[in-house]
């Protein structure tokens, strides 16, 4: 019935159509032109010197990182390199560091942004943000609210590491401790490894933490009793301690110690170090099973960064999933990049004394940090204990 209706009134139309008398046409009017679309930016903005100036840990950066940035944005790379937090700390606070990207570890940060020291990171700049794993970043918060100021760089631990051969040796049969904290801050392992070799970081901002945790008080703890506590244990092994490093790597490789307070991949590049040399001794950062401090290390901008669309540039190239992923695969450090992890080395991913274990992680010391009112006591009990007072 639909279908007959249709037809019917399909011919009607047509049947008037015939009956009507041509007319002429009018041409259709020639549209209005159109505003040409502006043309993409081939890359980001840039500044007009193309020079960016980067403040970093030694042995921190993989073999291409500078060289691939530098040949795709035609930006040139000034790289430095400080030996610990209160170095760069330093530099900061004397202002006008020259730096357009800093490195710091996301404690000091914490004292360094409360400082006025940094800018606010514009993420509009970063379109590789969305590689970060939004969890890791909410530990970065912690430090940096709202994560403002700080993009992660890498993270790891300080723990005790060991030659093992050497350290048998010395032992001479006593059984390994199960907290290997003890090897470095118990007299009585502590004379024994003296003869290979005791070594420590160079800086009380890791040394204090892990003792002060060592003698049951809160790694970032307040109170002065707290770090007369901490001063006594390490004075009692002081006598013990042969080098205080600030190129730890190096100390590692060249057998200049047996047991060392160290950071996780540091004692896994020094061992790979050794491999290529043709050393038979094993070195291996020894899992935190009695609390080994976290660390984040993290990209920030001074406040007098000359270059900042520079140094954005090259933040999100870092961020790239494979620049990343390098990092991981080349230096032995885990990311905090997300979408870096496809690209990682199953030899790297399963390696767990770089990506750690949730039972070994939740026993690492949480990130945190000396407030500005207890650091006269930090170095105070620091410095004693290197001078052997």
């Amino acid at each position: 019935m639909k279908k007959q209706v249709l037809v019917l009134a399909m011919s009607a139309i047509l049947l008037a159509a015939c009956g009507k008398k041509e007319e002429p046409v009018a041409a259709p009017a020639a549209p209005a032109p159109v505003a040409a679309a502006p043309a993409a930016p081939a890359g980001p903005v840039l500044d007009d010197e193309k020079v960016v100036n980067v403040y970093n840990w030694p042995d921190y950066i993989t073999e291409s990182l500078i060289a691939d940035f530098e040949k795709e944005y035609g930006v040139k790379v000034n790289y430095d390199t400080f030996e610990n937090n209160e170095a760069l700390h330093a530099k900061l606070v004397a202002g006008n560091s020259g730096y357009d990207i800093v490195v710091p570890t996301a404690d000091f940060g914490k004292r360094q942004i409360e400082g006025g020291l940094y800018q606010p990171i514009d993420k509009s700049k970063l379109k590789n943000y969305g590689n970060l794993d939004p969890d890791f970043m909410s530990k970065i918060a912690g430090v940096d609210p709202e994560n403002k100021y700080l993009v992660p760089w890498a993270w790891g631990f300080t723990t005790v590491g060991i030659n093992k051969q050497k350290v048998e040796k010395a032992l001479g049969g006593m059984p390994m401790p199960e907290n290997a904290w003890d090897l470095v801050f118990k007299p009585e392992y502590s004379s024994k490894l003296k003869s290979c070799g005791i070594a420590y970081l160079d800086s009380p901002s890791e040394i204090l933490p892990v003792a002060l945790h060592y003698v049951g008080k809160p790694a970032y703890s307040e109170n002065p009793e707290d770090f007369k506590l901490a001063g006594e244990m390490l004075k009692k092994v002081r006598k013990d301690v042969r080098l205080f490093s600030s190129t730890m790597i190096d100390d590692i490789a060249g057998g200049k110690a047996c047991a060392f307070i160290g950071w996780s991949g540091d004692i896994n590049i020094a061992a790979g170090r050794v491999k290529e040399t043709g050393g038979k001794d094993e070195i291996v950062p020894l899992l935190p099973t009695g609390g080994g401090r976290v660390f984040i290390d993290t990209m920030a901008i001074p406040k007098d960064a000359k270059h900042v669309n520079n140094a954005h540039a090259f933040i999100d190239f870092y961020l790239r999933a494979t620049n990343a992923a390098a990092m991981a695969n080349e230096m032995n450090y885990p990311t905090g990049n997300k979408a870096a992890l496809a690209d990682i080395k199953d030899e790297v991913k399963n390696n767990n004394t770089i990506f750690l274990g949730p039972e070994d992680t939740a026993r690492l010391i949480p990130t945190g940090g000396f407030s500005n009112d207890s650091l006269g006591v930090v170095n105070e009990t620091y410095n004693a204990f290197k001078r052997g007072k």
